[in-house]
């Protein structure tokens, strides 16, 4: 009997999980997430609506697989190389200016402000615990921040970088201290220290070990030939090692949350950022089966007439949505010291967004006894109202689509090879800045500086000097290779510039400029690369070797949402420009009839100038306000 049950009750789910996204796809006025739909019709189905789904072993061990997933593929965003920059680009700026510090005092000043709150709430008896409430209240939710912002084109920018630290920072310190605090509850103070840290040391051997192995060529070759569609092994590999660190930390007896979060972590060291097809597959798993049922269950399980039935739970809930705002508008005042009051209140908006860790923290903290059913049930409802309505507070502040324009190029490094560059992109009208001239070119009126080449904390400033704040590319080749990559990470890091190309001369080089996220070119690669197309595709090396005399060939990124989900052939652009691939997600695709369009493509466009031109206005136009 309880077979059937649990299998009508999986077909429901399944059902309404594949339901919720179609239904909210058709509301236009409000972008409502897909979690929420499936919260609400987890409720519709469970014991505040029709009752027709009970928990059952199975259902239950599925939904708590897919809280474990959840937890792993959050950890997969957390991108170490942001929350611990390297030196060289905090260099030269005063300490109340860099992002980092923002963002931790920013946390840091979150938790005094929920630790008092809670205090308040716990003197007028509405809860128990305001240690554990308060760090409830101080979570922020990656998945919102991150897709917004990649919505509103702003996410390579400063502003929208300093954001995504603050939102790391307090999903990855909320996380450990929550789950060291909730232990407590179970063991004694001591005992649970020293698990923790024995979980954390494995945490940094296990960082140690995978940054290792995925430099070793055989590792690699491996995990290329059993890539194949029925081996999959990087994805049972993934999947083994988040139960591997579960397990590890139900053994210790630590939060297995905690384990999944750090499995996330090490798995995103272990294969990188640029890996998007892994991680799509990895999506595809968790967001396609297990994390949906999971998010309904929480809506089967939450019972609406507690709200009613106890004391003073409907007045706990404005004031927990008060204090959620509170919490996060006030430390947000800190980005005052980089951006205006507006784009400082915006960003504590998007902080203010809750989602996955919330009601993951609150569902825990009431197994354990920490706070009660009333006081579970008006955090859910937190979530849902703070991660519907901040995304669109943003909006409202938020700089506009793409951020501030950005235009010119900066060439750091001027020899040979680059001198012809900055001759050919002057001769097409390009803004451009040189530093590090020798001494016959300092003259140019285009020699705006020198780059010292030894991790001086000029540096930060010759570039400032230089538009580096609203540059629209970078190209460094200077002959001092660390002075190569630090400038690369300086540009990205510091300044926000969406395009950096740097000259490598070996592998290690290449290797740590690609993991950067910097295009690397590899002087004597390119030469062979260029032969070999002039030998075989005479005619297409011609086109480009000459296109300023009767073709032009430009990228622009598809911003214009009248284009969204059109297919290439019912698109009509000026003239006689013409679409030669599309780069989507680090991936290049060969465009054909059928091929749909994409918000953030990558476009790349071929014909004449004007049309060319055009084109790129049109496909560019952001959605007006």
């Amino acid at each position: 009997m309880h077979e059937h049950q649990a299998i009508f009750s999986l077909l429901l789910i399944t059902v309404l999980a594949f339901l919720v996204p179609a239904l909210l796809s058709r509301v236009r006025r409000v972008t409502i997430p897909v979690v929420i739909g499936e919260i609400a019709a987890g409720i519709l189905i469970g014991t505040s609506g029709l009752n027709i789904v009970h928990p059952t072993p199975a259902l239950e061990f599925l939904a708590e697989f897919g809280f474990v997933f959840l937890m792993f593929v959050s950890g997969m965003e957390v991108n170490l190389s942001t929350l611990l920059p390297a030196g060289d680009t905090e260099q030269g700026r005063p300490l109340i200016r860099r992002p980092l510090v923002i963002a931790s005092s920013g946390f840091i000043l979150t938790l005094a402000c929920a630790f008092i709150i809670s205090l308040l709430l716990a003197r007028f008896g509405l809860i128990s615990h305001p240690l554990i409430v308060a760090l409830i209240l101080s979570t922020t939710s990656l998945g919102i921040v991150v897709p917004v912002l990649k919505e509103q084109g702003i996410i390579p920018t400063p502003y929208g970088q300093l954001i995504v630290t603050a939102a790391l920072i307090a999903d990855f310190a909320t996380l450990v201290l929550l789950s060291l605090v909730f232990g407590f509850f179970r063991e004694s103070v001591t005992l649970e220290v020293v698990l923790f840290l024995t979980l954390l040391a494995l945490f940094g051997i296990a960082l140690r070990v995978g940054r290792l192995a995925r430099r070793l060529p055989q590792v690699k070759d491996l995990l290329e030939d059993l890539s194949s569609a029925t081996t999959q092994i990087r994805i049972r590999g993934s999947i083994a090692l988040m139960v591997a660190w579960v397990a590890l930390a139900q053994l210790l007896g630590i939060e297995i949350i905690l384990g999944a979060f750090l499995a996330g972590v090490i798995a995103s060291i272990i294969v990188g950022h640029e890996e998007h097809l892994f991680r799509e597959k990895l999506d595809a798993i968790g967001y396609g089966f297990f994390i949906p049922i999971f998010f309904i269950m929480v809506g089967a399980r939450f019972d609406v007439t507690v709200l009613f039935r106890t004391e003073g739970a409907l007045l706990l809930l404005p004031v927990l949505i008060i204090a959620a705002y509170v919490i996060k508008l006030l430390p947000a005042l800190l980005f005052r010291v980089l951006f205006s009051w507006r784009e400082s209140i915006a960003a504590g908006f998007l902080l203010s967004s809750r989602l996955s860790l919330i009601i993951a923290a609150a569902a825990l903290a009431f197994k354990i006894g920490a706070i009660s059913e009333a006081v579970n049930a008006n955090l859910l409802l937190v979530a849902m109202v703070t991660c519907t309505v901040s995304p669109l507070l943003f909006q409202r502040g938020a700089p506009a689509a793409g951020g501030a324009v950005r235009s010119g190029i900066i060439v750091a490094g001027l020899n040979q090879l680059t001198t012809l560059l900055v001759e050919r992109l002057t001769q097409e009208g390009e803004e451009v800045s040189v530093l590090a001239c020798p001494d016959e070119y300092a003259g140019k009126d285009y020699c705006k500086g020198t780059i010292r080449g030894t991790g001086d904390e000029g540096d930060y400033e010759v570039l400032a000097q230089a538009g580096a704040a609203t540059a629209a590319a970078l190209v460094t080749a200077l002959d001092d290779r660390e002075a190569n990559i630090r400038i690369c990470r300086l540009a990205m890091e510091g300044f926000g510039i969406p395009v950096v190309v740097s000259r490598a001369d070996d592998r290690p080089a290449m290797r740590r400029l690609k993991d950067l996220g910097a295009r690397v070119i590899q002087p004597a690669l390119a030469t062979a690369i260029a032969l070999e197309g002039a030998l075989l595709y005479p005619a297409a090396f011609d086109m480009i070797v000459e296109h300023q005399d009767n073709a032009d060939i430009a990228e622009t990124t598809l911003r214009n949402p009248r284009f969204e989900g059109r297919r290439l052939k019912e698109i009509h652009l000026p003239g006689n420009a013409l679409v030669m691939g599309i780069r989507r997600e680090g991936e290049v695709i060969v465009p054909h009839g059928d091929t749909v369009f994409r918000q953030g493509d990558v476009i790349m466009l071929l014909g004449n100038h004007d049309d060319v031109k055009q084109a790129k206005a049109l496909l560019n136009e952001p959605a007006r306000r």
